[in-house]
């Protein structure tokens, strides 16, 4: 009752507190701020004839469009970031207009590091862009290794004389925290059924075991392997000479590269922007920049286009793109999460919405609370009964992230998606020694032994956690046995390749838990197929996007708001991602204490 009254006072407190700043804005000043907010929005792009297509590499691309930030869209800084699906789309789109006659890979302003499943997936758009005859030159002052692997399927990759080309292989860095809550006296006891289930290792070790050093060894050399590959297929070097390459090179000088076969010219901006003018047909005139549209202004073109397309549309079969991003917790989460209730009603909701005939899960997480799992799960074989489940598996789908996905008709994966960690944990923190160092300390009246097993100030008894340790396995056989029913395997099979492992996703279509290799595009095909749908069809995306107004609203009553730190350095990006780690911490808000979250970094340098 208590909580309930302040919960209810801080509501009334909150609303009250709205209207004044309503009141001393006044009508004109609010009606200024939606002005402010839209004047960036409203603007459509024209594309002119025999124009650039402009891709900056320092774009995020994400699976789903991010959440509305307010200070951004008032101070007329809209999101830079695009969608998957609209980068992909915008390049077929492309590909067949006649008013882009190239395009221009930009890697001036950095890298965006958007995952090596993703950039795959924008990899193959490029090369169907260019397969059509349609020229791409790709510029850099200093190539960073993701950069590159979109910029050597170019025709032309040029490199600023005073550059340098990243070739040195990939890392995966892993914080630990065991030190500092030793230091300050905060106590974490585990209980986990697998031997590769690491996810609780940075609370519990100074440095990696040997089981998650071996692990992320095999996933990191199937990534690296593909790396090698794709570029040795596109510049015509062999991936022994890579290899060699990175091994004694690591930062190639721009000759050096140029000789290599690495980049195709050492040159300044100028050059480049001369190619450009001259596909453009602007070669004669006196001008400084080429006929160009971003990536992004034409992905609006382009929907405005469709727009209108769409007008005379069949609507009644399509197909649902639901997006699973983020840790898995109970209840609704917030918009970086998937948080159970929500994502079960959007499943019901689809699943009785007869115009829906096919449903395309793209998973984009590496799990969270075991129990919201399931919860989602069951959602998804109840939707399956009534139309067909594809899976689509973006950079990683581990652990819970592949609970939720086992049950799908079909599942699809990029080589280089992490997916597999079938495993479960339990983490079991306490204050005691914390407390008792400063005074603190705590007594309790109870009336059986375990009556306060769920206590956080003290540590558990031995009998204690030999009961987590039984629940925690037989979440774990619960797993196993999921796995083995709805992907049609052995159970002493599924225990093998089990046991916290991660896999990449080459070697998961492999031993079974993955269907095929392809990305988002190739899952949606697929939906219309099994669906029956021939060409008629269109596709919807969830969740839908708050609106700016819905975002406006809720600032102004004090609804809480997602912070972003800005990563502006390297000491920042750093303090930036020991936060991520600790939020990991906060969205643990399984009943039962038990997790299905995988601990591998797809911060992949």
């Amino acid at each position: 009752m208590g909580q309930f009254l302040k919960q209810t006072i801080a509501s009334i407190i909150g609303t009250i507190a709205g209207l004044l700043l309503l009141i001393t804005m006044g009508a004109t000043g609010f009606v200024m701020l939606l002005v402010a907010a839209t004047a960036n929005t409203s603007l459509e792009s024209t594309v002119k004839n025999k124009s650039i297509l402009v891709l900056d590499l320092s774009t995020p691309i994400r699976d789903s469009s991010p959440p509305v930030d307010i200070r951004k869209v008032v101070a007329g800084n809209a999101d830079s970031s695009l969608t998957l699906r609209d980068v992909l789309q915008s390049l077929e789109t492309a590909s067949k207009d006649d008013r882009i006659v190239g395009l221009f890979l930009d890697g001036r302003k950095g890298g965006a590091n958007s995952g090596y499943a993703v950039m795959a997936e924008v990899r193959d758009a490029i090369a169907q862009f260019q397969a059509t005859g349609k020229k791409i030159i790709a510029y850099d002052v200093g190539w960073s290794e993701q950069e590159y692997y979109l910029a050597s399927v170019a025709d032309e990759v040029l490199l600023n004389p005073m550059g340098m080309l990243e070739f040195n292989g990939l890392s995966s860095q892993q914080t630990f925290f065991k030190g500092a809550l030793d230091k300050y006296g905060i106590g974490v006891q585990i209980v986990r059924v697998g031997d590769y289930k690491s996810a609780v290792e940075p609370y519990t070790r100074d440095n990696l075991s040997k089981e998650n050093r071996q692990q992320t060894a095999d996933v990191l050399d199937d990534l690296w392997q593909k790396f090698l590959t794709t570029v040795g297929e596109n510049r015509q070097l062999d991936t022994k000479d890579l290899q060699q390459i990175a091994d004694s090179q690591g930062f190639v000088e721009p000759k050096d590269a140029e000789k290599m076969g690495l980049i195709d010219e050492i040159a300044y901006f100028d050059t480049a922007n001369a190619k450009l003018r001259e596909l453009t047909g602007e070669s004669g005139k006196k001008k400084e920049s080429f006929r160009q549209i971003s990536l992004k202004d034409y992905s609006k073109d382009r929907l405005n286009s469709d727009r209108d397309a769409n007008l005379n549309t069949d609507v009644t079969n399509q197909i649902a793109v639901v997006y699973a991003e983020g840790s898995i917790v109970g209840g609704k989460g917030n918009v970086e999460q998937i948080g159970s209730d929500r994502f079960s009603q959007e499943f019901r909701e689809l699943r009785e919405d007869n115009n829906v005939k096919a449903i395309v899960l793209r998973v984009n997480s590496p799990g969270g609370s075991a129990t919201a799992s399931e919860v989602i799960l069951r959602e998804v074989l109840l939707t399956k009964k009534e139309k067909p489940v594809i899976v689509s598996m973006g950079n990683i789908a581990a652990s819970g992230g592949y609970w939720i996905s086992a049950g799908a008709d079909y599942i699809f994966a990029e080589e280089n998606t992490i997916t597999g960690s079938i495993g479960v944990f339990g983490l079991l923190p306490n204050i005691q020694e914390i407390g008792n160092n400063n005074g603190i300390t705590w007594d309790v009246v109870q009336t059986g032994k375990l009556a306060d097993i769920g206590s956080t100030v003290r540590p558990k008894t031995d009998a204690e956690l030999a009961i987590f340790q039984k629940s925690v396995k037989q979440t774990y056989n619960l797993f196993l046995k999921k796995v083995a029913r709805y992907r049609n395997l052995p159970k002493e099979e599924v225990n093998r390749i089990a046991q916290g492992k991660i896999w990449s996703g080459k070697e998961a279509s492999k031993i079974g838990l993955v269907d095929r290799i392809g990305g988002l595009e190739a899952a949606i095909a697929y939906a219309a197929e099994k669906a029956e749908l021939g060409k008629n069809w269109n596709v919807q995306e969830y969740p839908k996007n708050r609106s700016w107004e819905t975002e406006i609203v809720d600032r102004l009553l004090q609804v809480e708001a997602i912070q972003k730190i800005d990563q502006s350095d390297p000491f920042t990006e750093e303090l930036h991602k020991i936060k991520e780690d600790f939020q990991i911490l906060q969205s643990f808000n399984d009943p039962r204490n038990i997790y299905a979250h995988s601990s591998f970094d797809v911060d992949i340098n």
